[in-house]
């Protein structure tokens, strides 16, 4: 059998740990005690059920920050697996298992370049540390974003983070995410009243009343993007009203939607300009809202030219700035000023029954993050 490289083989161990979400099942305490042995001061962050972990070497500043997490998404039907999801194994240059692409690679790949540096720049400029939590795939409450609030109440502060999120499309590199969008979800409840259909006068039939609101909510153009983001979208993702009989006038609709919104939009125009026009169409109504993340820009700077200089170093590709996609734990980490990038492994296959990644691709990765410590804190 061929020797593993140093990533594949910590990122096989990291797999072999079924750490479904909110799981971490020993993943960081791996991970730190790797860490530990080159200087690094190790700080587990339990909160709820959670374990985070903050890790960090140097007093420094500016400080470089690894950021990603061990819990994975369930596994689906083990039997349409070609191998056991947490028996990482290596088929025709292909590492298979669950957590391949999101993210274990990407986080043996830190952990390796990072011994590397270390080892080649003891006494290196600034500090590095790790941002890791184990509830990134789950509500994402008691991960990252309370760890972030510990950092800001003890004034800590994170100069550039790269979070591992798998963001390349074709070849590593290829697309590193410079910023997301941000998420905002209201659940909107339409008032009828109701009523026999035989009688519809004696009745208000909420989904009628509530079909030309809606559609002038999807069709509206809410803004026109920008340089950096598309235009904010609008999506209905539910819809439901009536008793499930057809002889019954419903006495509501409820429907929930969702806005991924760009820097030119923010949470209270949102919901400002959603009021206006339920209002105009003299609805009666109620409305929940809850935001799942602001939008984050990192602009063109130290870091995200750092990581650009260093993919074409390590690649000769030349990468290409995206904010598409969800949201990730990036979203808590900019709050803090942060210049935040996501470089990770190609995402072809995340959450997939199946789920694989080029062995070969995380020795790229790692050469990848060991080069940009180098532009940063050599």
């Amino acid at each position: 059998m061929t020797e593993l490289s140093p990533t594949l083989a910590l990122a096989c161990e990291l797999i072999a740990r079924d750490s479904t979400t909110p799981e971490d099942a020993g993943c960081q305490q791996l991970m730190a005690e790797r860490l530990a042995a080159c200087g690094f001061r190790i700080e587990p962050m339990r909160f709820g059920e959670v374990e985070n972990l903050w890790a960090r070497r140097g007093e420094e500043g500016p400080v470089l920050c690894f950021a990603g997490h061990t819990d994975v998404v369930p596994t689906g039907p083990l039997e349409r697996w070609q191998n056991p999801p947490f028996e990482p194994t290596v088929i025709d240059g292909m590492l298979h298992g669950r957590g391949a692409a999101d993210m274990k690679g990407s986080l043996a790949s830190m952990v390796i370049a990072v011994e590397r540096f270390v080892a080649e720049h003891p006494d290196h400029h600034g500090s590095i540390a790790f941002l890791i939590t184990s509830d990134e795939e789950g509500p994402a409450v008691d991960g990252t974003v309370r760890v972030v609030e510990t950092l800001q109440a003890r004034r800590e502060k994170v100069d550039w983070c790269i979070v591992g999120e798998p963001s390349s499309t074709e070849h590593v590199g290829d697309i590193v995410k410079n910023g997301r969008r941000g998420s905002l979800n209201a659940r909107l409840v339409i008032k009828g009243k109701q009523g026999h259909v035989a009688y519809p006068h004696l009745a208000r039939n909420p989904i009628h009343l509530a079909a030309p609101a809606l559609a002038e909510l999807a069709a509206e153009n809410w803004d026109n993007g920008n340089a950096f983001f598309p235009p904010t979208s609008f999506q209905i993702s539910n819809i439901h009203s009536g008793t499930g009989a057809t002889n019954v006038v419903p006495g509501e609709l409820e429907a929930l939607i969702n806005f991924r919104f760009s820097t030119e939009s923010t949470v209270e125009s949102l919901q400002a300009r959603t009021r206006a026009i339920l209002d105009h169409h003299g609805l009666e109504y109620e409305l929940s809202w809850t935001v799942s993340g602001l939008p984050f820009l990192t602009e063109p700077g130290a870091l995200l030219d750092g990581v650009a200089a260093a993919i074409l170093e390590v690649t000769g590709r030349q990468t290409q700035p995206s904010t598409s996609g969800g949201t990730s734990d990036g979203r808590f980490i900019a709050t803090m000023g942060t210049q935040v990038v996501e470089l990770g492994p190609v995402n072809a296959t995340i959450h997939q029954v199946n789920e694989r990644i080029s062995a070969a691709d995380l020795d790229t990765l790692t050469d990848i993050y060991q080069a940009t410590l180098k532009r940063l804190l050599a």
